[in-house]
């Protein structure tokens, strides 16, 4: 009787849609980099006003999907759906990015995948060195991945995509390629996940004049378990610097098929899923626990 009572007491403190993610490992896929990965699919300059507004056109690859969650600005699991960086890159206007698509190319080659749990963490206009260890963006990114871990879930990979804001100067140019290698070696480090995988787009474009140099400086970055996507030729908004929406479907399929021809090898996990920390936290969810054992027993 206890242990019905105890049951039913963690299934009623829970909500619906992290009591179905108990049920599986979550495989975590962080989203990080500029607006290109936070997605600008469909967003356009009113001419009048300068807004970006979204034209509201979500593709088929991009539609919701029962099996596709995302970690909310407050560190809730709900279901994703376009534009998944919304309430992340909140001070610009967000359209479709690379994430839904790749995620439902995930489910799509490999049904069997699981529950794919996506960390968006893009902002717009950031420049390499906003993402180094210390720096707002990086705590944040570090912050959302370990709760994301902690929820029961299992990193995969990271997509990273950045680096239209340092063709402007040569001295960030020159400076890109060793703050890139110490982000990614960092954030390996402070993850506990050394041999994560994360799949770098290679710009299709830029703010400045030194695309090709900064494109240069990612293809040879030299770390194990970074595999390069090329974004090069791949269609640009009007403003010649963000993907289209269909743009952005193809980059999310991309990176699907780069990151089956990886095939990772299995990363530190967590195997047993904890309950959603973000809902209930757990040491009032214990506390209450006791309790009943002391009031029935």
């Amino acid at each position: 009787m206890l242990s019905f009572i105890a049951l039913a007491f963690l299934a009623h403190a829970l909500p619906i849609e992290c009591q179905n993610l108990l049920k599986h490992k979550l495989n975590i896929i962080i989203l990080a980099g500029q607006s290109n990965m936070a997605g600008r699919g469909g967003v356009a300059n009113e001419t009048s006003t300068g807004i970006g507004t979204w034209d509201g056109v979500v593709p088929p690859q991009c539609q919701p999907n029962p099996s596709i969650f995302r970690l909310s600005a407050d560190l809730a699991w709900v279901k994703a759906r376009e534009p998944i960086h919304a309430d992340i890159d909140a001070r610009k206007t967000d359209g479709v990015g690379p994430g839904m698509s790749f995620a439902n190319a995930v489910l799509t080659k490999d049904p069997n995948f699981g529950v794919v749990g996506l960390v968006p963490c893009a902002v717009g206009g950031t420049t390499i060195s906003q993402w180094q260890k210390g720096e707002f963006l990086y705590e944040q990114l570090v912050k959302r991945a370990e709760m994301a871990q902690q929820s029961g879930g299992v990193y995969r990979a990271m997509l990273w995509y950045q680096g239209e804001a340092d063709t402007v100067n040569e001295e960030d140019v020159e400076l890109y390629k060793g703050r890139l290698k110490t982000f990614f070696d960092d954030l390996r480090s402070d993850l506990h996940a050394p041999l994560l995988p994360i799949f770098q787009v290679i710009l299709a474009s830029g703010e400045g004049p030194y695309i090709e140099e900064v494109r240069e400086a990612q293809l040879n970055i030299g770390l194990p378990n970074v595999k390069c996507v090329d974004a090069k030729g791949l269609p640009l908004e009007p403003d010649d610097l963000h993907l289209t929406t269909q743009a952005q479907v193809r980059l999310g399929e991309m990176l699907a098929d780069a990151y089956f021809r990886f095939k990772p090898r299995s990363l530190q996990s967590n195997n047993v899923p904890t309950p959603c920390s973000n809902f209930v936290p757990f040491f009032i969810i214990t506390a209450q626990f006791l309790w009943i054992i002391l009031t029935f027993s």
